[in-house]
């Protein structure tokens, strides 16, 4: 009882501390003043003197430095107070997100115009004429034909919120409870008596809920981005997103099979580095690349039988805080379920015909994560050329071809060296806000340190954010807990061996308490519980795993009729809520990021 009295003190206070605004003053000046560059000293006069605006607009140049040395510090500077919820901005964050969402919208239109006269627009011309239709060969060598079993087995609820459902609620129970929205294009492909062939039991309780629920189309919301602007997304009809998913899982499993694996991102990272040390390879970002897929590009690049069913599943109109309705002239956004996966695919085909019709003398290497592009330096200018024309924009300030500088998939690069920043990203607030700060601190360090112990000109900014919070909360927990704690070395931390009686059990280690956010969960039970956790083990268990991160079942919709209330180890379904919990772990080595040096 003393044990578990002392557990609910613990977490009161962890759930009650609040940081002083001093306390988060004196944690930024200490951690600028360590970089020890002018544009620290720039940061922080900017942000103290509430020139916020002039802030988010610093650009950092790589050519403007000689060496890694010079261009740490004020990469760092530049980027810390990027991603910052709580700057005091002239502008409206929303305002503007929508601003450029129309901009590309309209982007989007120009594109239709060029592609209803081809033959006599002025960008026609010349190597693009012979790489679009390479462009179109290589994306239904891709593809292959369209097969109607991966789409039926593959489908599957995103994890996010629907027209219908909100976000709060989205469990892959729930939507199989309540999820009724659709689009009338999609129910036309797909009528209500085809449905049931495919999947019977579910079929029998849509009929139950009044399905169809018509959807308009999808509905347009803003989310947190930066510190400069947030970013336009559409929620979609929950039945189109189920099938829009089927879509996106078929191409991503297609680009595997050519070697670009959509569910990792290491082999851009790795990449970058190289192209930073050799200046081999160039790092290519697409501004706004998802609100730009206008509906002309997919048509003319892809077969005509995957163009019909990602044009039924999709939503041709999005409605607006106001009500107000409008026809798209993208074929999709940031919230459709294949979005990620088809703007993957036109990038790396378009990539990979420029770099077999440049036929470079190096290193001739193509990687694609979504916008995130890798290729040839010697192709970039065509690349540009050829995206223009398909109307895509390069983001020249986060496009690297030139300099000692690479940027993709959140590595940063300076002649192989690692330049990683440290991003504040919300108000110092409460304990586990300075958790993640004093921790990204110290992962600085460490890699600042050659991976080999912690650069000890940034103890300070650490040391100060440990001692700002009382001592009980002073956790100090390795590397592999994440932030529950403050990451330390062993000597630092001295923890508490496993006692003879537990390593009787053969458990060896160390037991480390820290702070967890646990998922909430509730009960669940009927037909949408049922459907949920059969479609889970027809995943798991019935079909052929294709990959290990894509364990895909071909033949699974007769398992829905199976369900047995024993088989579900309970009714407990896991939310998008969260709540803090003191948890004691055993460790059975210590993740040392090293000492200070």
């Amino acid at each position: 009882m003393y044990s578990k009295n002392r557990s609910k003190d613990f977490l009161k206070g962890v759930r009650t501390y609040r940081v002083t605004p001093q306390v988060e003053l004196a944690a930024i000046e200490t951690f600028l003043s360590s970089l020890d560059c002018a544009r620290a000293l720039t940061v922080w006069l900017l942000f103290t003197s509430s020139e916020h605006d002039q802030l988010v607009n610093l650009a950092f140049d790589p050519l403007a430095y000689n060496t890694a040395e010079e261009a740490q510090g004020a990469y760092i500077a530049t980027c810390f107070f990027s991603k910052y919820s709580n700057l005091h901005l002239d502008t409206d964050k929303d305002r503007v997100a929508l601003t450029k969402f129309e901009e590309f919208e309209t982007l989007c239109r120009t594109t239709n115009a060029r592609f209803d006269h081809l033959e006599s627009d002025p960008l026609f011309k010349g190597p693009i004429v012979r790489l679009h239709s390479a462009v179109v060969r290589k994306i239904q060598d891709v593809l292959g034909e369209f097969d109607v079993d991966e789409f039926v087995s593959y489908a599957d609820w995103g994890p996010g919120a629907s027209t219908t459902i909100k976000r709060r609620d989205a469990s892959a129970a729930r939507k199989f409870q309540n999820e009724t929205g659709i689009t009338r294009d999609l129910h036309f492909l797909l009528p209500t008596e085809l449905l049931r062939v495919c999947y019977p039991l579910w079929t029998q309780h849509l009929e139950s809920r009044e399905y169809p629920n018509f959807q308009i189309g999808n509905r347009i919301v803003t989310v947190p981005k930066n510190a400069k602007t947030n970013r336009v997304i559409a929620i979609e009809p929950g039945i189109n997103l189920w099938f829009q998913k089927s879509i996106g899982d078929m191409i991503a499993l297609r680009l595997l099979r050519v070697g670009i694996d959509l569910k990792h991102q290491e082999r851009n990272q790795h990449l970058a580095r190289v192209g930073s040390i050799d200046s081999s390879l160039a790092t290519v970002d697409l501004s706004s690349a998802s609100d730009s897929i206008s509906d002309s590009v997919v048509r003319e690049l892809v077969p005509p039988k995957w163009y019909s069913v990602m044009d039924s599943c999709r939503s041709r109109y999005g409605v607006f805080s106001d009500q107000s309705v409008k026809r798209w002239a993208k074929f999709s956004s940031m919230g459709n379920g294949f979005t990620f996966p088809l703007e993957s695919l036109i990038f790396y085909a378009v990539a990979k015909c420029c770099v077999e019709y440049c036929k470079p003398t190096g290193r001739n290497t193509v990687s694609v994560y979504g916008d995130d592009v890798i290729i040839p330096t010697s192709c970039y200018r065509l690349f540009s050329e050829l995206m223009t024309f398909y109307g895509f924009r390069i983001n020249e300030t986060k496009s690297y071809a030139t300099s000692p500088f690479r940027e993709s998939c959140g590595a940063h690069y300076f002649s192989g060296i690692d330049l990683k920043p440290v991003y504040l990203k919300d108000k110092l607030s409460s304990i586990l806000t300075i958790y993640r700060l004093a921790n990204a601190i110290r992962r600085l360090a460490f890699r600042q340190g050659a991976y080999l112990a912690c650069d000890a000109k940034y103890r300070a900014a650490f040391d100060l954010l440990v001692s700002s919070v009382p001592k009980a909360l002073r956790l100090r927990i390795p590397n592999s807990l994440g932030d529950g704690g403050f990451i330390s070395c062993f000597d630092e931390a001295t923890p508490v061996r496993l006692g003879r009686t537990t390593s009787t059990f053969g458990w060896e280690g160390f037991r480390v308490r820290h702070v967890q956010e646990a998922a909430l969960s509730c009960y669940e039970e009927g037909v949408g519980y049922s459907l949920a956790v059969y479609w889970r083990m027809s995943k798991r268990d019935v079909g052929l795993s294709l990959h290990p991160e894509h364990p895909y079942t071909l033949k699974a919709t007769s398992d829905l009729t199976a369900f047995d209330a024993e088989d579900t180890g309970g009714n407990l379904t896991p939310l998008h809520r969260t709540k803090l919990k003191v948890a004691r772990s055993v460790v059975p080595q210590w993740d040392d990021l090293g000492p200070w040096i």
